[in-house]
This record gives C-alpha cells, structure tokens and sequence, in this order.
C-alpha cells in the first residue's frame, strides 16, 4: 500500500523538489502552499507522513503543527519540519506543538527519503 505525505512549503520550488524526490520513493504526495492549506486539506486526506515549513504566510509552521495535533485522529501522524532556520529555540518550540522530527534546507534527497521512511514505519 503506497503511504501518502503531504507537504507543506509556501516555496514552489521546494515543493516541486519535495514532489520529485517523495513521488520518485514510491511516495503519493499532497502539496499545499501554507499553513491553512494544510490544515484545509486534511478534512479530505489523512496523510502518513506531514513535511513543514516554519515561515509561511497566513499560518506558519508552528501553528499548523499545532492545529494537526488538534484533530484527534492525526495526533499519531508524525511531522517533520523543512526549515532554513536552525536555532535551537526554534526547534524546541516546534517539538513543544507537537512535531516529530527537524530538516534543515536545502536537504539532501536520500537523507529525507530515509527521514519518512523511519517515521513512517
């Protein structure tokens, strides 16, 4: 059964990459452009895997970390955050909403693939 990860990044350059890499996996990939997107999304999709973005407009990463974990049949789906940023504080402010797992850009492809497929299992 092909897992499904939705992708959320407000770069379309990331998000064709993310596609590329993931599809190229065996993955199905979900893409959407922010933060609600990403949360609009999920009424219709129950994905395996969540990559986000921090930095995004209309609601960043931190909180559509948050408002995933708030619907009660997606607090087990891990996320894993694709950020430029790299600050300690960052991270543990992304762990404390609830996500899984950090990746800093640009990523190395296999390191990713490898990434979902550990917290996919």
């Amino acid at each position: 059964m092909t897992k499904t990860v939705l992708t959320v990044d407000d770069s379309r350059t990331i998000r064709d990459m993310l596609r590329v890499t993931l599809s190229s996996a065996g993955y199905a990939v979900l893409q959407a452009e922010d933060g609600q997107q990403g949360l609009d999304m999920l009424g219709d999709a129950k994905p395996d895997v969540i990559i986000t973005d921090i930095n995004m407009p209309r609601l960043d990463g931190y909180g559509f970390i948050a408002g995933v974990r708030a619907h009660g049949d997606l607090r087990a789906v891990p996320i894993l955050v694709l950020s430029t940023e790299s600050d300690a504080e960052k991270k543990q402010r992304a762990r404390a909403a609830g996500a899984t797992g950090w990746i800093v850009k640009p990523f190395d492809p296999a390191k990713l693939v490898d990434a979902v497929r550990r917290v996919a299992a």
